[in-house]
């Protein structure tokens, strides 16, 4: 009997970092983000067997604790990176994001639209899946492009999933042999945080 190969991928949407114009690369976390990663790194340390993380700033500094606590590999993935809203900072950020959400084929100047940065993270997931059979991954990434790559297997990930995100978040998905098994939250935050649905 052939025994089933079983992947682990933990998403974490990076802590809470300030909003910088013209700085989606480089901004890096609040100290109340500090903090929240360090509880990151507590709740994924003893599980995880690679780390892999956007190369933004945020999503790095949230999970690259967990890579040093648990003494696996960091790697980078330019695939994981938050959805490009636009090529230029943007005047009205929600009325802009929530056109997007209401046609995943659209976007705004410079911008990817929702289906683009769906199927590249999607593609990163799966190349994971593929690489690391049997073993935890975790994702260090953003909660836009969260939102898309679960909604690509399930819908009910969407608009509504997205907007009640906190900062950070942790969804763990399970893969066997290959195929999406389903879904579920692992974080418990430990006092009400706050719910931006940014980037």
């Amino acid at each position: 009997m052939t025994v089933p190969e079983t992947t682990v991928v933990s998403f974490v949407r990076h802590a809470h970092s300030p909003y910088v114009p013209n700085a989606e690369r480089s901004r890096g976390l609040s100290r109340r983000g500090r903090r929240d990663a360090a509880r990151v790194t507590a709740h994924l340390a003893d599980v995880a067997d690679v780390v892999v993380t956007s190369p933004y700033e945020r999503a790095r500094a949230t999970v690259e604790g967990i890579a040093d606590a648990a003494d696996v590999p960091l790697v980078e993935d330019e695939d994981l990176r938050e959805r490009t809203l636009a090529g230029s900072h943007v005047e009205d950020f929600e009325r802009a994001v929530d056109e997007l959400w209401a046609n995943p084929t659209a976007s705004h100047p410079g911008g990817e639209s929702h289906a683009e940065a769906q199927a590249r993270g999607a593609a990163a997931v799966e190349r994971l899946v593929e690489a690391y059979p049997n073993r935890h991954v975790v994702v260090g990434t953003h909660g836009t492009l969260m939102a898309l790559v679960l909604n690509a297997y399930d819908p009910r990930y969407g608009y509504d999933f997205w907007t009640g995100l906190t900062m950070p978040d942790v969804y763990e998905a399970t893969f066997v042999d290959g195929e999406f098994a389903g879904v579920a939250r692992t974080w418990v935050p430990v006092d009400e945080e706050t719910t931006v649905a940014d980037d």
